[in-house]
């Protein structure tokens, strides 16, 4: 099966690895006559540097290679959405798409796609921090912002960097069957099928002990009241700016409203003491600011694709399946990415190891309701 990737200087070295070794993996399991062949596609022949320096061999470019692809994929980059691309190559890519079995792309390579017009009118999603500028800059599409992959008709689409596994994973269900697609996964030590939305592997929200931004201000005060039912006037008032202009200044800085970021901490702290505690789900949801369990639930499941109750299970399922592990700690980069959520500002290791220990001695220091 022909497989053609599509590659630029800048781009993301994740998003053309992960599906090569996915193929690759695969191929271990299947015939000579049925294996992928894959060919990376350059602007120019030769070799492009990937965004973290890294050098990849291509060996032809577009405007030379003269076959169909019956998958054609578009990789990512961070600086891909400031692209403007050339004419020639959007009319080819739009050519060569339309004419395959399949297409789509990884991260925010739904930028190419979309100036190729090949959006329109299709559910699609991108790397989280991507997926609004997406929807202002290609209003025909229907933007799924929280989606590890989608599927419209012959279009795939995935969520950042390393959802591009989960997408060419999908792929290999599609054309092999579950068991096959089951042993790659194995080889990879992936998961077959993630559950929950691409929110829950953003940056986690923490600013530094002495920073004064409109966010970090926010970010400490409702640290220390996670418990209560904030509104818009009492984070006003800790900023100290009126309501309105604090709306405004809020959404600018942090990419979106202050209830939604509320909403997301609440989430953050109760899956932090859903996994490092025992405390039943009315004790957890009291302690992370919700009204009741069932809303915390409700709230789990728009945000995560599942319930409180499963995502503890399949973290303590985790922790049983890899006993000889270290416990879990912010300044381990790799760890950190796959379990604490939400979106925005990064900081050092060090600064986010200090915001976790406050935050957990807040949450589990909190008391409990005097009625059940």
């Amino acid at each position: 099966m022909k497989v053609a990737i599509v590659v630029f200087d800048g781009v993301l070295a994740l998003d053309v690895a992960g599906p090569l070794d996915v193929f690759a993996e695969a191929n271990n399991f299947l015939l000579p006559d049925q294996q992928y062949e894959i060919t990376l596609i350059g602007m120019r022949a030769g070799s492009v540097q990937c965004s973290n320096g890294l050098e990849l061999t291509v060996g032809i470019d577009y405007l030379h290679y003269k076959e169909q692809p019956e998958l054609l994929l578009v990789a990512g980059g961070p600086k891909l959405p400031d692209v403007t691309p050339l004419p020639g190559f959007l009319q080819w890519l739009k050519t060569k798409a339309e004419g395959s079995r399949r297409f789509g792309s990884v991260c925010n390579g739904a930028f190419l796609l979309g100036h190729a017009g090949l959006l329109d009118g299709k559910e699609v999603t991108a790397h989280w921090h991507d997926v609004n500028r997406l929807a202002v800059q290609f209003p025909e599409a229907d933007v799924q912002p929280d989606k590890i992959f989608v599927r419209d008709g012959s279009l795939f689409t995935s969520a950042g960097v390393t959802a591009g596994v989960d997408l060419c994973l999908a792929l290999v269900t599609e054309d092999w069957g579950h068991e096959i697609a089951l042993r790659v996964a194995k080889r990879l030590i992936v998961y077959i099928r993630r559950e929950g939305g691409q929110s829950q592997y953003s940056p986690y929200l923490a600013v530094g002990p002495k920073e004064e931004t409109v966010v970090a201000k926010v970010l400490r005060y409702v640290t220390d009241h996670i418990s209560e039912q904030l509104s818009i006037e009492q984070l006003a008032d800790a900023v100290g700016v009126s309501r309105r202009t604090f709306s405004r200044i809020f959404a600018k800085h942090a990419n979106m409203t202050p209830s939604a970021f509320v909403e997301q901490m609440r989430v953050d702290f109760s899956r932090k003491l859903l996994e490092e505690t025992d405390l039943p789900l009315k004790t957890v949801a009291f302690r992370c600011g919700f009204h009741s369990a069932s809303q915390m639930r409700a709230i789990f499941t728009r945000r995560l694709d599942t319930t409180p109750r499963e995502y503890r299970q399949r973290f303590r399922d985790q922790a049983i399946a890899n006993p000889q592990k270290e416990p879990f700690h912010l300044s381990t980069p790799t760890r950190a990415k796959s379990i604490l959520p939400t979106r925005a500002y990064r900081v050092g290791p060090q600064e986010s190891l200090i915001l976790r220990r406050s935050t957990t001695a807040a949450m589990l220091s909190t008391k409990e309701p005097s009625t059940a």
